[in-house]
Formats: structure tokens, C-alpha cells, sequence
């Protein structure tokens, strides 16, 4: 499979990882130093660390800003560390040593921000492409699930033309999450069993390793830490203010494509009490390639103890369709694909509506013997949660 190294998106991480090879010189040659500063006034010459120093202000030069911002201190050589700290003894005054002391260790401080903000930029910058790789990578295993490669003896080897396709896609994720490779998770496995290629790693493929690392990656492309820009500087100008008028009670849906959709759903049961091993199921058939949520739904009971559900939520981002029993049906059938175990709730979500024959089928689905219930979280159910957690109302640009 041929690759565009000259995409831009490609271009774009050739120039970080140049930058990343910059600072990655600058810590070891600051680590170096650092090592050699005395815990005193200690007046020594030491052609080392002056040379490092001089290596460090020479890649420092190159070294590009990050949003404006880039380290400019040069580390002190021994001499001179020693003659400011002299200085500050003689003054005498606690605050000079103590800036002094500051100083001599600012190089450190610059570059721990200065990598900071690095993981951040490089983060934003390939969310999306990563984003994407995960879904083609989903799509590729639910064709090799259904292929005869998943059933066949332990040891047969896999002929599907998905595998190599996987195979580039697994690689393009590698070299596209860099440093945000996820340490914890089951990556050793994955790429050990793509390497052996057989039925049985196949299946450990889709049942443990995937599965696993999938959560691992979103864990680090999407930081609960990440600010949300305000407009203002002091809320309390607002409520000096005084302001009136109509308060908007429809959230804007429209701003939000089909993933963020997913996203937000996943995020309400992820941080809602009472919802336990949220995590991403792999693309389905359905034709417009989302994905399905799974989650523990946990009931406490004070006399029959805890009881805990297995909930299936497929997200609808539709804005000007209204889910229908065929639509329904359709749903329902792509849940075949999570069981076993046993699905006790199929919740469907969406930024739209349900027809009324649909709401009937429901209700009537949901009076009958079966075990599987139906729940319906449409736009004004959905908005009314929002209501009560206005925090993702804004980390999705709802209003």
C-alpha cells in the first residue's frame, strides 16, 4: 500500500520530530550539567560542562516556539553559578539566594514547559488522523470477524486480504501516536500477534488486544485536562451587568458532527455514577460507520444486592430524520454482533427524534416477555440531561 509522504499532515510530523530531536538534546545536555552543579560556592573550571553549555545556546537556536512560547535561558557554567551564588551570600538577604538559586535552575523549569506544551500541540495536531486510523482499524476487524479466518483451527494461517491492510493500518498508528504510544495496555500483544498471523491471534486480536489498546489511545488523545477558552476575565462583571432576556433551551446539535456525537454519549456514561467499564465497540456494518458504546449499568438494591446490566448505546446524529421502526429493526440487528454475553438494555441516542409508530413499537416491545428493554434518549431527553451538567454543554460547544 502506497503512502503520500508528502501529505501534509506527514510534513507537519516531520517537522516535530525534528523539533522533538532538538529538545531531546537539550534535556540530556541540561541533565548533564545539572549534574555537575556543586551544592555550594565551589569556584572549579570545567572545559565539559562549558562546552555543553555552549552546545546547549548553539540547539536552542533552533529550537521553534510553540504558540509563542520557547526557552531562552542558557545554562550557567560552574564559575559563574559559584560567583552568584558569592554575590547573593555577601547581600546576605534570604529572597536573593533564593533567586538566585532560581536562576541557576530555569533552563530545567523552561524545558519542562516547553515539553508541555509540546505532547499538547503534537496531540492536536494528529487527533484526527488518529481518530480515523481507529475507525478504518475497527471496520478491518469486523470483516475479519465475519471472514472464515475467525473460526478456522488455532494454528491455520490467515488469508484474508483485510490482513495486510490491518497490518498498515496498526503501523500508520504506531508512527502517527509517537511518544503517545500507550504504555499499560495490551500493545506488546497486538503486535506480536499480528507478527504471527495465524486464527488464534486473530481472535485474541479482536477479543483482548484491540479492545484494550483502543481505550488506551483515547486516554491519551483526549485530556480531561485541556482548558476551555472564557471570554472573561472576571464573572463577576457579568453579574454586575445585570443581564435579561430569554434564556435558549435548544442546544445547538448542528455543531457536532457524528463523532463528537459518539464522543459526547460516551463521555455522559463514562463520568455519570452508576455506569461502570464504559468502552468503544468496534465499527459495525451499519452504512453510516459508527461505532456502539458498551457499558455496566449498576443497580444497588438495599434487599436483593447489586445487580448489573449490560447496556448497548448505538448514537443517531440525525438532525432532520426521525428514527423509525424500520430503522429500528435495522439497529436491533447490528446488536447480533455484541452477544455473547447476554445484551440486557439497547439504548438508542440521538440528536433527532423517534417517529410515532416507533415510540408505540417500543412501548408495546417493552409490555412484551422478552428480557432485551429498549430506551429511548432522544433530543429532549438528552437535553434535559445536559441541562443538569452544564460543563459538557460547553466542552461541546453546545450553546
Amino acid at each position: 500500500m502506497s503512502v503520500d509522504t508528502d501529505s501534509p499532515l506527514n510534513a507537519a510530523i516531520r517537522q516535530f520530530e525534528l523539533a522533538e530531536a532538538n529538545l531531546c538534546k537539550l534535556e540530556r545536555l541540561w541533565s548533564e550539567i545539572e549534574s555537575e552543579i556543586p551544592g555550594g560556592i565551589c569556584f572549579v573550571e570545567s572545559a565539559d560542562v562549558e562546552d555543553r553549555c555552549r552546545s546547549y545556546a548553539h540547539i536552542l537556536e533552533h529550537l521553534p516556539a510553540i504558540d509563542g512560547f520557547k526557552p531562552e535561558t542558557v545554562p550557567m557554567d560552574l564559575d559563574t553559578i559559584a560567583q552568584r551564588r558569592l554575590d547573593a551570600a555577601e547581600i546576605g538577604e534570604f529572597e536573593c539566594k533564593v533567586s538566585t538559586e532560581n536562576a541557576i535552575y530555569t533552563p530545567g523549569r523552561e524545558l519542562r514547559e516547553y515539553r508541555y506544551h509540546f505532547n499538547r500541540a503534537r496531540r492536536r495536531l494528529v487527533r484526527d488522523s488518529i481518530e480515523e486510523t481507529v475507525k478504518e482499524i475497527d471496520g478491518l476487524l469486523v470483516a475479519l470477524k465475519a471472514s472464515p479466518d475467525y473460526s478456522a483451527d488455532a494454528g491455520a494461517n490467515i488469508e484474508s486480504e483485510h490482513w495486510e491492510t490491518l497490518k498498515t493500518k496498526v503501523d500508520s498508528l504506531v508512527m502517527t501516536l509517537g511518544r503517545d504510544m500507550p504504555t499499560g495496555s495490551r500493545w506488546s500483544d497486538l503486535t506480536r500477534h499480528l507478527r504471527f498471523g495465524q486464527a488464534n491471534d486473530l481472535r485474541d486480536i479482536i477479543e483482548l488486544d484491540w479492545p484494550d489498546v483502543r481505550k488506551h489511545v483515547y486516554m491519551k488523545m483526549y485530556s480531561e485536562d485541556d482548558p476551555l477558552p472564557v471570554e472573561v476575565s472576571d464573572l463577576g462583571e457579568l453579574v454586575k451587568a445585570r443581564p435579561t432576556g430569554p434564556i435558549a433551551t435548544k442546544l445547538n446539535w448542528s455543531s457536532l458532527d457524528s463523532t463528537d456525537f459518539e464522543r459526547l454519549t460516551f463521555a455522559l456514561v463514562s463520568n455519570e455514577a452508576g455506569y461502570e467499564n464504559p468502552e468503544w465497540l468496534m465499527q459495525t456494518n451499519a452504512p453510516d460507520r459508527g461505532r456502539d458504546i458498551s457499558v455496566q449499568r449498576v443497580i444497588v438494591d438495599s434487599l436483593g444486592g447489586t445487580i448489573r446490566h449490560r447496556v448497548i448505546i448505538q448514537c443517531k446524529h440525525w438532525l432532520s430524520k426521525s428514527i423509525s421502526v424500520s430503522d429500528i429493526s435495522s439497529l436491533r440487528d447490528q446488536m447480533k454482533l455484541w452477544e455473547p454475553p447476554r445484551i440486557d438494555v439497547h439504548v438508542i441516542a440521538t440528536s433527532g427524534r423517534f417517529t410515532a409508530d416507533a415510540v408505540a413499537f417500543i412501548e408495546n416491545h417493552n409490555q412484551s416477555d422478552t428480557a432485551l428493554r429498549i430506551e429511548m434518549w432522544a433530543e429532549s431527553h438528552l437535553e434535559r440531561l445536559l441541562a443538569m451538567r452544564p460543563g459538557m454543554i460547553a466542552t461541546f460547544g453546545l450553546r
